[in-house]
């Protein structure tokens, strides 16, 4: 059963990034840069942490953070270095069911926006490299970056920030990622919500409603 009523007829479709259509994982990387799994794994849990980037996808700067980091960890300074300089190899691998999706969804002239909690150099990246790197990301009309716009999901701010940015109503829009607390948040401005568990679910809910997914 999809999650809103089969009345609501939404006609813009917001992506997630991270977790839906790309597999961003730092071990895409430091597999080529730390060749014993054990010392990579160890390596990511103490050093280059989760809690340590996630902090660049809302106010931090991850210059300032790289610096601060290596001198916390002599000897790794190279390897810290490469957590930023070389990010877009995190983001190298694709879910092809869901950006094939996109794919669909674009050839049909459904209006679709990327809504990401990223450091800020990543709108560049999506307005740049990554559209030859990852053609499907074309199809999107507009990029929200929360590290560039300076606000965050699952905070009203920055839906309401898409809304404005594509000249939509929360009302006319559905969001979709893998973390139900930011789903819940899109709801809670007025928008669908849809909670990505599998490619078959979200195209499944999509079509409820009304899309030619």
């Amino acid at each position: 059963m999809p999650p809103e009523s089969a009345l609501a007829r939404p006609s813009v479709v917001v992506f997630d990034m991270g977790g839906v259509l790309i597999d961003y994982n730092p071990r895409h990387l430091y597999r080529k840069l730390i060749p014993h799994e054990a010392e990579m794994e160890d390596f990511l849990a103490r050093v280059t942490t989760r809690e340590w980037h996630t902090r660049q996808d809302y106010d931090g700067d991850p210059a300032t953070a790289t610096r601060e980091l290596q001198a916390l960890h002599p000897g790794k300074e190279a390897l810290i270095s490469a957590y930023y300089d070389r990010f877009d190899e995190m983001l190298a691998h694709t879910f092809e069911p869901t950006t094939a999706l996109v794919e669909r969804l674009g050839s049909a002239k459904v209006p679709l926006y990327l809504l990401s909690n990223a450091p800020g150099f990543l709108d560049a990246w999506l307005r740049g490299p990554a559209r030859t790197t990852h053609p499907f990301v074309r199809h999107f009309r507009d990029y929200v970056v929360s590290g560039h716009v300076g606000c965050w999901k699952p905070d009203a701010a920055i839906f309401d920030l898409t809304c404005r940015l594509g000249g939509f109503k929360p009302q006319d829009a559905v969001f979709i990622d893998d973390v139900l607390a930011n789903v819940d948040g899109a709801r809670a401005t007025g928008m669908s919500g849809i909670h990505h568990r599998s490619p078959e679910q979200t195209i499944a809910e999509l079509r409820a409603l009304g899309f030619p997914a």
